[in-house]
């Protein structure tokens, strides 16, 4: 076999300037192989060397900008062990840049991460280890900072609108956020629509509720609603709507009942349920009832105007309409009990001819104690009279004409008395001169 025979010095330059292109045209493959040991060999060796670090630092750079720019690991930086001089300082510019980049962008990730915490307390520095943030980075560091404003006085606002709205009960506040504009400008919009929908809602159902408390029931909730708050508006007008109607109707009851003496009416209030249903049926029970004892108590009272004392009140009552109908049975019994000893002082006077009889009404005052006393007082005095009367024409009877009427009497007794005295005088006188005569 044929030893290949070494290159000559210029195959050698030439293969050295093959790989310097390549070199330059950004391919690190070529290697020069180092066959001579003269200073070509030597020049290869050192092509090698440059072509091979050149290789390191692309794959270092790629390395980098692949852990930092796509896993985001930002504390990595380039290492290249070995190198010196420029190769070390352009590792050093590299790592500089790299963290020239990276303490803005961790800036950027510290604020927007405060603020999605919901700290927007939070700026991003515009000066770093002493240097003035320049060019894009001031210009974002400056935007994420007026982002972050608009944010603070966006929450503020409307952190004070609903404290004001919802904890401390102050309707018709308004966020105020300045210089805002677009997604912000609509959400400040949306939040004031809602704090006014609602300042409107409220205020209204509130002016429906005052006036059902101060007994007016014309009024509705006429403002317009969605949702729960359109639900509420429905129940209140629906309340509004049966109370209108209770009311009407109980209104209706005690005009009937009342005023008009109406007895017998009835509430009729439809579709309720719950305490309206339990004070419908109150009512109708108590216009019920009343129905029943004003009823038994004008039939009873009635009976005793037409002479009938044998009725009595026997409806069930409580209170002073128990009170009222014991007070009428009562009255009932001593108009029985008077009527039947005056009937009895009557019948012994007047039919049985038996005098000095007296009404006895216990328990009675007033004008019954007064027309007791009087038919006894009338009884006493009819019993002189006709005693005094019936002794005197005994006498007469008897021939003994010295006897004279002296009770007391008036009207028709006072006439008689006088005539039976008159008589009495004129036979005395008539008795005197016959036996004169004789």
């Amino acid at each position: 076999m044929t030893q290949r025979s070494a290159p000559t010095i210029e195959e050698s330059l030439e293969e050295v300037v093959r790989a310097l292109a390549a070199a330059c045209e950004g391919d690190f493959s070529v290697r020069l192989p180092a066959r001579r040991r003269d200073v070509v060999g030597e020049l290869q060796g050192r092509v090698n060397e440059l072509v091979g670090q050149n290789r390191r630092m692309a794959k270092e750079l790629a390395r980098v900008a692949r852990v930092i720019g796509r896993d985001g690991r930002m504390t990595e930086r380039a290492v290249l062990p070995g190198v010196y001089g420029e190769w070390a300082a352009s590792i050093e510019s590299v790592n500089a840049l790299i963290d020239d980049l990276v303490r803005p962008t961790t800036e950027v990730a510290r604020v927007i991460t405060a603020v999605a915490a919901g700290d927007l307390s939070q700026k991003m520095a515009l000066t770093i280890e002493g240097q003035p943030v320049r060019g894009e980075f001031h210009r974002i560091g400056t935007t994420v900072n007026a982002m972050v404003d608009q944010l603070s006085s966006f929450a503020d606002e409307t952190t004070r609108v609903a404290r004001e709205v919802g904890t401390e009960g102050k309707l018709g506040g308004q966020a105020q956020v300045k210089g805002v504009s677009g997604t912000w400008r609509d959400l400040t919009d949306s939040v004031n629509v809602m704090a006014s929908n609602l300042t409107d809602q409220v205020r209204q159902i509130a002016a429906v509720t005052t006036a059902v408390a101060e007994g007016d029931l014309s009024q509705k909730v006429t403002v317009e609603a969605k949702g729960e708050v359109a639900a509420l508006a429905r129940t209140i007008n629906a309340m509004v709507d049966r109370l209108s109607s209770f009311a009407d109707e109980v209104t209706r009851v005690a005009r009937e009942v009342g005023t008009e003496g109406e007895l017998g009416g009835q509430a009729q209030v439809d579709d309720v349920s719950g305490t309206w249903r339990d004070l419908t049926d109150s009512v109708n029970v108590m216009a019920s009832n009343l129905t029943d004892q004003v009823r038994q108590i004008a039939s009873v009272t009635k009976a005793v105007a037409n002479g009938d004392l044998s009725q009595k009140v026997t409806v069930e009552a409580k209170g002073e309409v128990a009170a009222l109908a014991e007070t009428i049975n009562s009255m009932t019994d001593t108009l029985r009990l008077f009527a039947e000893q005056v009937t009895g002082v009557a019948r012994e006077v007047g039919t049985l001819g038996v005098l000095g009889g007296q009404a006895e009404v216990p328990g009675v005052s007033g004008t019954w104690r007064d027309l007791t006393e009087n038919v006894n007082f009338m009884a006493a005095n009819l019993t002189d009279q006709v005693r005094n009367i019936a002794q005197v024409t005994t006498a007469v009877a008897n021939g003994d004409l010295t006897q004279q009427i002296t009770v007391d009497a008036q009207g028709e007794i006072l006439e008689l008395k006088k005539t039976i005295n008159t008589m009495v005088d004129q036979l005395s006188s008539f008795a005197d001169e016959v036996t004169r005569v004789a």
